[in-house]
């Protein structure tokens, strides 16, 4: 297929209206097979306006007597009006929005496309590998003060190198070491989607660790697998000594009971000694964590994270929460392409749409808020990756699980979001001026008098971006100023728990 096919009109004259308190632009607008674009006359700017048209959420045209109005509602949550000279340019170039904006190929999109300079193909790519945070988990046992010897407890398996076990996880993941491949290949099996339990978060201030999987098949006769039990069974006998076990369902009890209709379930007691199932939020308990709820891409996920951003310093840095990202959410197995295929205002509402990652941000920027000296990176960067999420030239959040990014040649053929977002001139709009070290956990308020709307997000293209930006420049200058006079601002927090 050639993009030129799907082009009805090639350029029109038009104005485009961006929102309030900003000036309208008038030019010529053109279609291309990724962008719209609109080149103001010479009396006007010579900057272009461009938009990449995945971004486009949903479209709405009307006519009237030689002109026509193009409105734009984009999955960043700008509405653009365009008002274009001509019946027929319009309804043309409307189709053929329609038509690019909604490409499901993911080799045609942008990013397969995008060649900025300074950047290379493959750079960044390699930055957070499982071996890394694997490396690192050695290297917290081998100092830990507790008596277990826990550098033996865990390894690298790379049972999954081809995806067969599982077709979400990447290649090579972190068990226990007193579990084979063979025991996690019946495992698998054994879990909805193949997605066995796996390391997520080793804490070394207790020596206990959070584990992620999805649902077991037990189904309605009540189904076991004895390797899957071995399994959780060795994480307690090589955690700390009377070490305990929680398994946190993050579904309701009711549907988890549900589930057993359909093939899923639950642990049941009698087969996991030393492991409690909850339904509810745990307290601050010094135990070992398994948290599923059905399928384990999406509010699993969402838990796992914000647990060790809550407890993992180096997780609050700028280089440890992309870590983050890419470990607990692109590497494990969200969905994205399913996910973040539509927005706010999509006509449809598909099943498998649904706005997981954003919920991710918003509690990552509540969390800031209430700890505004913890966090190395600022809003910035929520906001970035919000919309590449939804729309990117960048491949990290293609497709829906490593192995598509392996089928599609994703990591040779496309550059990295972390590769763009690193550059120096990006970094001053991305970083927190405030953030001091805190080595303590970040316990946050939950109850509804602390919660936010997070206008920075929400509100972001109906409020001048003027004097926000003006106060986050004297920001910096305040911090640069206070750093070079010596003083150094505190943060308060609790006592870390596991």
């Amino acid at each position: 297929m050639e993009f030129s096919e799907l082009i009805r009109t090639g350029q029109a004259q038009a104005e485009l209206l961006r929102g309030p308190e900003m000036p309208p632009l008038r030019g010529t607008l053109c279609v291309t097979g990724h962008h719209l674009l609109l080149s103001p006359g010479p009396q006007a700017t010579p900057d272009l306006w461009l938009l990449l048209l995945r971004s486009v959420d949903s479209i709405e045209k009307r006519v009237a007597g030689d002109a026509g109005t193009i409105t734009l509602r984009c999955k960043d949550l700008r509405v653009l009006q365009l008002d274009i000279e001509g019946v027929e340019a319009t309804l043309d170039i409307a189709r053929s929005i329609e038509a690019l904006s909604s490409l499901e190929s993911v080799i045609t999109s942008f990013p397969f496309f995008y060649r900025p300079k300074g950047l290379r193909l493959g750079e960044a790519w390699h930055f957070h590998p499982p071996e890394r945070y694997y490396k690192r988990i050695a290297r917290e046992t081998w100092s830990s003060p507790l008596p277990v010897p826990q550098t033996r407890a865990w390894r690298l398996s790379e049972a999954n190198e081809d995806f067969s076990l599982c077709p979400s996880y990447p290649r090579a993941v972190i068990v226990p070491r007193a579990v084979d491949d063979d025991a996690l290949a019946r495992s698998a099996r054994f879990r909805q989607g193949g997605r066995f339990p796996v390391l997520s978060y080793y804490h070394a201030p207790r020596g206990t660790v959070l584990l992620r999987s999805s649902q077991p098949l037990t189904g309605r006769q009540k189904l076991r697998c004895a390797e899957d039990e071995e399994l959780l069974r060795a994480v307690l006998a090589e955690a700390r000594p009377g070490a305990r076990g929680f398994i946190v369902d993050t579904r309701s009890a009711q549907a988890a009971k549900q589930a057993r209709m359909t093939g899923g379930g639950t642990e049941a007691k009698a087969a996991y000694p030393g492991w409690k199932r909850l339904h509810r939020p745990l307290e601050r308990e010094g135990a070992c964590i398994l948290v599923h709820g059905a399928e384990g891409t999406d509010s699993t996920l969402l838990v796992t994270s914000l647990a060790q951003l809550i407890l993992d310093p180096l997780s609050r840095t700028m280089a440890g929460f992309q870590e983050l990202i890419e470990r607990e959410w692109i590497q494990a197995g969200h969905p994205f392409q399913l996910r973040c295929a539509h927005s706010a205002f999509s006509h449809t509402r598909p099943k498998h749409e649904a706005p997981i990652f954003l919920l991710f941000l918003d509690c990552v920027w509540q969390l800031g808020r209430q700890f505004p000296l913890s966090l190395e990176f600022g809003e910035g960067m929520l906001l970035a990756l919000f919309d590449h999420s939804y729309a990117s030239p960048f491949g990290t959040f293609l497709c829906n699980s490593e192995k598509e990014r392996c089928l599609c040649e994703v990591r040779t053929r496309t550059h990295s979001l972390w590769s763009g977002l690193n550059q120096p001139k990006e970094q001053r709009k991305l970083r927190n001026p405030l953030y001091v070290p805190n080595p303590l956990a970040i316990w946050p308020s939950v109850e509804p008098q602390s919660l936010r709307l997070w206008q920075g997000l929400f509100l972001r293209w109906t409020h001048p971006p003027e004097p926000s930006e003006v106060a986050w420049e004297k920001v910096w200058q305040i911090a640069t100023d206070q750093k070079t006079e010596g003083s150094q601002p505190t943060d308060s927090a609790s006592e870390p728990q596991p």
